[in-house]
């Protein structure tokens, strides 16, 4: 862990998520928030989002909890009644090892939660980013023209393809004026994309896609340099991210790409997954 850690608490970096996940999803036009079965609340410090007819599994999630009221038994009880009110099939409570209480496992063990993936969060002063690598492909902002073009690659990308509801919501995002999108062009098609989010001091990356045939040719790397340099101009003070925790037999090139741009592992955080009252029984059978 880098002394980064000591200067950034987990309830800044959870919190900055928490509203990069908060913002993208109320910002969802109609009728894309009809067909996504999308509805969002704030709960104590946090904040809980069901997307119940999400095609890709992904966005219902709770996260943000710990920083002003302490995580509880009835804290997550009150997280699993607003996915039983949305009949959610699946969801995702996030909660960062500092602000796990010592009943933890036993809070888990008794409400059908499983673990899910383990996530890292990065984080660097803005004075420590620094370009890494170079690419020969255009980078740059979207603008309103580029912005579904933009939402479908990153959402093909990540999701196997440009689901209609989904792609919406990015296109929204686009234009939305806490966010910054830029994308990079091999000719006149968009190959690759990546969003900033910006709440007062804190710059957080997100959203980075690289189509399959456009890997290993920098548009990563070169879309961290444009996001971290839009977030120095607008006055951001940190850059905060989160990647998938590697296997140990595998790589991440993202969490490669992040820590060459300068950013470090500030703690790992284990997502635990629920899947209704019942999935304990159904697992068991």
């Amino acid at each position: 862990m880098h002394t980064t850690s000591a200067t950034l608490a987990a309830a800044v970096t959870e919190g900055l998520e928490a509203e990069f996940m908060y913002r993208c999803e109320t910002n969802t036009p109609e009728p894309a928030r009809t067909v996504l079965g999308l509805a969002t609340t704030r709960i104590a410090d946090g904040v809980a989002m069901s997307m119940r007819n999400d095609p890709s599994g992904y966005w219902s999630k709770a996260l943000g909890f710990g920083t002003r009221e302490p995580v509880s038994a009835e804290l997550i009880d009150r997280v699993l009644d607003f996915y039983r009110a949305q009949d959610s099939p699946r969801a995702a409570i996030q909660i960062a090892p500092s602000a796990r209480p010592e009943n933890w496992e036993s809070i888990l063990a008794t409400r059908s939660l499983r673990p899910g993936t383990t996530l890292l969060k990065l984080a660097c002063p803005i004075g420590e980013a620094r370009p890494a690598g170079t690419t020969n492909l255009r980078v740059g902002p979207v603008t309103e023209s580029d912005a579904q073009e933009w939402a479908a690659v990153i959402i093909g990308t990540f999701f196997g393809e440009p689901y209609e509801g989904l792609t919406d919501m990015y296109t929204a995002l686009a234009s939305h004026p806490d966010f910054q999108a830029f994308a990079v062009w091999d000719g006149s098609d968009i190959v690759a994309g990546a969003s900033l989010f910006i709440d007062g001091e804190l710059g957080h990356l997100n959203s980075g896609a690289t189509l399959a045939g456009h890997r290993g040719q920098g548009a990563q790397s070169a879309l961290i340099a444009a996001r971290a340099e839009a977030a120095r101009k607008a006055g951001c003070r940190w850059l905060v991210t989160e990647v998938a925790k590697p296997s140990s037999e595998g790589a991440n090139p993202s969490l490669n790409n992040m820590q060459r741009a300068g950013l470090h592992v500030l703690y790992e955080r284990q997502n635990v997954i629920w899947e209704g009252d019942n999935a304990g029984d159904v697992a068991a059978a």
